[in-house]
Order: C-alpha cells, then sequence, then structure tokens
C-alpha cells in the first residue's frame, strides 16, 4: 500500500529533477557567456560582492519551507560549479588538511576550488603574493583568545589586500586513534584551541602534556601515526585521519567562533553590507589616539573593532587595526578615511568587502 502512495511523489520529484537539471545547465551557460564578457575586458573571475547579494536574496525571496541558510550552502555551490567553468580557482590555507582554515575555504568559496593546504600563515602568504594562489585564507581573531597576532604583522607588511571574511563555528574535539585514552601521554593541537579549551583541559586531563603544533590537522596526522598522542581538532580533520572522538564539545566556550580573512589582489566594490580594515599609527602625546579617530565619529562612520600591536622599534609606539562599517568608496567613508590619513603617522587601508553572512 505505501508503495501506490509513494510512487507518484517519486515521479514528481524525479520530473522536477529534471527541471532542475535543464535549469542549471542554462544557468551554467549564461554564466559562461559572462566569463566571455569577463575575459575580453580582463575583468576578475570572482566577485564576492556579487555573489554576497545572489545569497541574501535568495533568503530575501525563500518561502520555504527550506531554510535561508541551507538554501544558500546549495546556490553557493551552484555559483562555485558555475565559476569553475571559466577557470578553477587555487586557494592557499593553513594546513594541512582537515583544519578550520580549509573549513572556511569551502565556505566562502564553495567547493570547485582547488585547495593549496600551507605548513604556516606565513606561507599562505607567500603562496598568494607569488601568484601561486588566486587567494589565501588567514584566521584572523577568535571570539574566546583574540586576534592571531600573526596574521595581523602580515597584514601590516603584504601588498594583499583583504577581500571577504568567514565567521565560523569552532568546535574542538579529543580524539586518538583507538577512541580512548588510555597510554596517552601527551595533547597536542595549535596554541590557540589549546587556550580555547584550556579549562576543559585542566579539569579532564590535568597531568597530561600540552604540546602546541603548526595546525589542528598536524595535530590530528600526528596521532593518526602516535598511538601515544591525542589531538584537539575538528571532526573534519579526524576524519581525513582516521581518528575517533573521545570527547566532542571539549572548547571551554560553547559559542565558540573563528573568524577568517580572504586575501588577495581583488579589490572588492560596494555591497550594500561591507567593513573596511585599517592600520593606523600616531604620534606619542596627549589625546593624539582621540583626535585620531575623530573624523569616524563626524562622518557617521560606526567602528566595531579596535585592536593594537606594539611597532617592534623599540619605542613603546603602537600600529592600531581597526575595523568600520562601509565601503572605501562611500562618500561618508571615502571623507572620513581622507581626515584620517592626515591625522596618522601611519595609514594603510588592507580592504574594503562584504561582511560575511
Amino acid at each position: 500500500m505505501s508503495d501506490d502512495k509513494l510512487t507518484p511523489l517519486r515521479a514528481r520529484i524525479d520530473a522536477i529533477d529534471a527541471q532542475l537539471l535543464d535549469l542549471l545547465n542554462q544557468r551554467a551557460k549564461v554564466a559562461q557567456e559572462v566569463g566571455h564578457v569577463k575575459a575580453e575586458t580582463n575583468a576578475p573571475i570572482f566577485r564576492p560582492e556579487r555573489e554576497l547579494q545572489v545569497l541574501r536574496n535568495v533568503a530575501e525571496r525563500n518561502p520555504g519551507p527550506l531554510i535561508d541558510s541551507d538554501l544558500q550552502t546549495i546556490f553557493r555551490e551552484i555559483m562555485s560549479a558555475c565559476r569553475a567553468l571559466e577557470r578553477r580557482m587555487t586557494v592557499a590555507y593553513l594546513g594541512p588538511e582537515g583544519t578550520f582554515s580549509e573549513a572556511a575555504v569551502y565556505s566562502h568559496f564553495g567547493h570547485a576550488v582547488n585547495g593549496l593546504p600551507c605548513a604556516s600563515i606565513d606561507e599562505v602568504f607567500r603562496a598568494t603574493e607569488a601568484g601561486v594562489a588566486d587567494f589565501g585564507v588567514v584566521p584572523v581573531e577568535n571570539s574566546t583568545e583574540g586576534a592571531v597576532n600573526r596574521t595581523l604583522d602580515l597584514l601590516l607588511q603584504t601588498t594583499l589586500t583583504i577581500s571577504g571574511e568567514v565567521s565560523l563555528p569552532v568546535h574542538h574535539c579529543l580524539m586518538t586513534a583507538s577512541g580512548s585514552m588510555d597510554g596517552i601521554r601527551r595533547i597536542c593541537a595549535h596554541p590557540q584551541a589549546l587556550a580555547q579549551c584550556q579549562g576543559w583541559l585542566n579539569q579532564h586531563y590535568p597531568a597530561l602534556a600540552r604540546d602546541p603544533v603548526s595546525s589542528n590537522g598536524e595535530a590530528a596526522r600526528i596521532a593518526a601515526q602516535d598511538h601515544a598522542v591525542a589531538a584537539i581538532a575538528g571532526e573534519m580533520a579526524g576524519e581525513k585521519h582516521g581518528l575517533r572522538v573521545v570527547n566532542s564539545q571539549v572548547q571551554d566556550d560553547p559559542h565558540n567562533r573563528t573568524r577568517f580573512g580572504v586575501i588577495g589582489r581583488l579589490r572588492t566594490a560596494p555591497s550594500g553590507h561591507d567593513r573596511t580594515a585599517l592600520v593606523l599609527s600616531v604620534a606619542n602625546k596627549a589625546g593624539a589616539v582621540y583626535n585620531l579617530l575623530a573624523p569616524l565619529a563626524r562622518n557617521g562612520v560606526s567602528m566595531t573593532r579596535f585592536e593594537s600591536r606594539p611597532a617592534r622599534m623599540g619605542t613603546w609606539e603602537y600600529y592600531f587595526y581597526v575595523d568600520v562599517e562601509g565601503h572605501a568608496d562611500e562618500t561618508r567613508m571615502a571623507t572620513a578615511l581622507t581626515e584620517l590619513k592626515e591625522n596618522a603617522a601611519f595609514f594603510k587601508v588592507l580592504g574594503s568587502y562584504p561582511c560575511s553572512l
């Protein structure tokens, strides 16, 4: 009896799937035409501001029952596959495979790209600067542990610009090759991950040595080869290296998130919901920082982040990393930035880019 009811429903699904297949290929052909026009004008293949507008439109027009985020994931992969018909891009990230940085790559670009795992954040910058990769994805800050200082230092020096951001929930697992902690003598993870889990580790495994390594993916690789090692990493890293979960959700903050920056040579146009990242410095005198930032208030520009890093010149001077709402090409922002530049001893725009969904 159930087959009698299911058969016509399955036939309807098959018919709809055939329509979807036809429409997807129609879309791909139009995307190819777009690619030909871009080639004539040497325009970039990837336009994140345009893709974010498409994803926002999907959410605004969605009547249900599919939820917005699931539909956006589907459309991101459609755009990724269509983009790859022009050229499959290469994106560098902090490797090895299985890191949250790799997850950030696919969250931003979709899966129709070639991921390039790098041994360090420095290598991500070098590969992107050298043109080995079209873009790089680097961690910028964590909601628990704050800024990733090496990324900030490299952003100060690089000629690359930030063209996008990705905000990912970060859920850490404690994993071993056997699925138990029997015989485990040390726990490996990236220093940030160890810091994000230190309360849990202090409570459950205070006597075990904690060894920082270059990435959580590297920790998973080590644990797969050395059965005296446990790794703290994401589930994807564990799956890639054949590890079994001993405990899940071992981060101290259940809402733990990491924000990643997308770096490259692309300068994005305004999307309508953008952020601009700056690096500033000012003379060391009373009221200097207040006067430096005053143009933001005068022009109605909201500051969302303010970090300081030592200038490393032995003179107790600092660089200030500032995020503000809006795009550098917008009138009030352009006015504010002009005034900021006049007041600053050092001024650099790291990039204007669409805010993550």
